[in-house]
This record gives structure tokens, sequence and C-alpha cells, in this order.
């Protein structure tokens, strides 16, 4: 029996999905895990990967639509296989007046002679920017594999004529009173703000924090690099990654949801970072971080990472994580506090590593100290089980051996 595709949940809060492309066509084959299509939320352009392997039999979905999450959206199975009864009465799909949507009725319209936006092999990153700035694609220069468009061929385009007009108007304009002007959100922004306002509206957060020393961890990471001579390079953050997946297997409450009158245990150990954005933030996951070296999470969280400011990811760097870091060191910030992911029990805030004089036997020395805040939700847990999580992250950055085993 054919195998009914739907619009997957990307997202704890994910209601629908834009169908960007497809990555495959009606009759073309397809493996399980290949990606099979592009798909918009509001915070990332995800490629979908297929659910089984067979034939793409039909697609249901067109470019541009908007579809509820759990709508059908294809079907793949067997040559010549029939598609399940109902299938085609579930086609979605609300249009979309999206600029994206917009761009592709405007194409269908034009000559024959002329290039269109679909036509150009660009990025999702870069199809958007130049959407807003009113860039025709066909008329830039892609630098990318196989002469794919990126950001930064759109940027160099602007910036190569200061003085053109824009030949179409951008997506968002802001507009002016005698209040100020008023700057709309993007999308992203939308979902941060929608997002954040829930988790501290719903979850009552408190927060412990520690000073860390990090003086033999700085140490050993730098051996580390030098003896690895630039095959991988291992971060900081790499460090409290790999401390924080060790410290779950000790304390799995901190790695479960809260769900109603009871928590969800989750089995995987999936730690997610925080990753700056030029549209906002995203949370991307690490995967199973339980039984990966330091070596292994540098080469994912450095893939993952780029992925993401490419601004195409994969289902499985956007879905499925069950406790966040963010990292505001390289801003030179000492200490701050996150807000919790939703459905989440806990977010950790590193802040810079720092020279600081500290006392040791009655001495005064100098030593690399990191502050960290764990932000609870108290429905999970309570202040002395924080304090004993924290305080065992602690302890496995200060003695950072335990993180080569």
């Amino acid at each position: 029996m054919a195998t009914t595709v739907v619009m997957p949940q990307m997202g704890y809060d994910m209601q629908e999905g834009i169908l960007v492309r497809w990555l495959k066509q009606e009759g073309e084959e397809v493996k399980r895990g290949e990606p099979i299509a592009e798909i918009e939320t509001d915070k990332a352009v995800v490629e979908m990967e297929a659910y089984a392997s067979g034939i793409l039999l039909k697609t249901v979905a067109v470019e541009g639509d908007t579809v509820p999450v759990g709508q059908a959206i294809a079907f793949i199975g067997e040559a010549g296989e029939a598609i399940p009864e109902g299938g085609p009465a579930q086609e979605p799909v609300a249009k979309t007046e999206a600029p994206a949507a917009a761009a592709r009725k405007e194409a269908a319209s034009a000559p024959e002679t002329t290039v269109s936006a679909t036509q150009v092999k660009a990025s999702p990153l870069a199809r958007r920017l130049a959407e807003e700035k009113g860039i025709d694609l066909a008329r830039v220069t892609g630098t990318g594999p196989g002469g794919r468009i990126t950001r930064d061929d759109i940027l160099a385009h602007e910036a190569s004529a200061p003085g053109s007009a824009p030949t179409a108007p951008p997506r968002e304009e802001a507009s002016a009173s005698s209040e100020g002007e008023l700057v709309p959100l993007t999308r992203m922004r939308q979902a941060i703000a929608r997002r954040t306002a829930q988790s501290k509206r719903e979850v009552p957060h408190f927060y412990v924090t520690a000073d860390v020393d990090m003086t033999l961890a700085v140490t050993i990471r730098r051996q580390l690099n030098e003896t690895l001579g630039g095959e991988a390079r291992v971060s900081v953050n790499d460090f409290i990654v790999k401390a924080c997946a060790l410290t779950l297997v000790k304390f799995p409450v901190f790695n479960a949801f809260f769900e109603d009158d009871h928590l969800r245990m989750n089995p995987g150990i999936n730690v997610s970072i925080a990753v700056a954005v030029e549209q906002g933030l995203l949370i991307v996951s690490l995967g199973d971080c339980r039984d990966r070296s330091l070596v292994d999470i540098s080469k994912v969280s450095k893939e993952v990472v780029e992925r993401a400011q490419s601004g195409v990811m994969r289902e499985a760097d956007y879905t499925g994580s069950t406790f966040s870091i963010s990292n505001m060191g390289m801003f030179d910030v000492d200490s701050f506090s996150a807000i919790i992911y939703p459905p989440q029990a806990a977010v950790l805030a590193v802040g810079t590593v720092k020279k600081q004089p500290v006392v040791r036997d009655d001495q005064i020395t100098i030593a690399q100290i990191m502050k960290a805040t764990l932000s609870t939700d108290h429905r999970v847990a309570n202040g002395a089980q924080a304090a004993q999580f924290l305080v065992e992250i602690k302890r496995v950055l200060e003695n950072p051996v335990t993180l080569l085993v």
C-alpha cells in the first residue's frame, strides 16, 4: 500500500508550513531518508525527508501552497500502485500569496524567452533576500557550486549597483507616522515573539548560577586542537555540550518534558544550541549526544550551524531537541539568563571565559572563569535538583579529562 506523505510538524508550535520546492518529481525514485521537498516554517527552510522508499506516485501540494500539519502532500509507493482512497480528497491547500508564490505566478506569465526566478539555481535564503530587495535573480552571477546563487552574491550584486532603483517593492515596507517609524517583524521574529511570550507566561522559570573554572578545559582544548592538526577544531562550546550530555544521563529529569499531569522522559539526549542568524535566532539540534566524542560533537555542530546560516536545514536539525545551551561568550557577555524553549525543562546560559583573580589555598591566583546560569521549569524540578545538576556540570568541566574518555 502506498505511503501517504504528510506535512510534518517541524517544531513544537508549528501549525502549517509552506511547500517551497519539490526536490523530487512525480515518477522519480526516492529512498527513505532522502530529501524530497523544502518546507518553510516560521523560522527556517527545512529539507523534508522521505518516510519510505519507492516511486513518488503523486504530489498533492503545489509549490507555494500553505499546508496544515498532518495533511497529505504526496504519495510514495511501487510503480503503478493505486493511491489510497481519500488521498486526492485530502488535497490541501490554501494558496498563499507569499512573495515566493507571487514570484512564481509572475514568472509563469512572463514570455518564454525570459529566464524566470524559479529557473535560476539559488539558495532559499538568496531567493528570499532577492525578493526583499527587489533584485532579479536572472541578473545575478552565482558563485556557489554549479553557479548556485548565494546570499553573498545577492549582497555583492546590490553593492555593485548602489544607485539603481529596485525592480519590485520590498516584502516588508516600514510605515511612518507622527509617533515614529513602524517596522514590521519578519515571520521568524514573530515566531520568536510568540514562543518566548508563551514560555514566560506558562512556564514558571527560576534560575541558579555558578562560576566554572575553565582553566584546565582551555588548556586541554588547546592541546587537543594542536594534536588534531587542523583536521577538526574543538570549541569551548563543544566541551559544554559534552558536559551537559553526560550530566543529563545522571539527571534525566532535566531531559524531560512537562505534559499536563506527568513528565515525558525522553530516551535520547538531543542537546541543541542557539544560533544567531540574520532573521533572528534558531535552536538547532545536534542529535543524540550521549555517545558522541568531543571531536564528533565539534564536526556535527559545525555542519548544523553552517546549514542554519545558509538558510536550508535538515529535518533532524530542527526537531527532537530535549535540552538547550545558549552561549553569548563570543560577545564578551559575562552572564545572562535564557528563556526556556518549550517543551524543554531547562536551558543553560553561559558567558565568556575570562581571566579573573581567585583564591586557592588562601592564595590569590589567576584562573579562566566562566559564569553559567541554569533556567529551570519549576514544574519539572525544584531548586535543590537544579543546584545539583549545575554543580555536576561544573564538576565535569573543571575535570575535563572525563570528556575525553
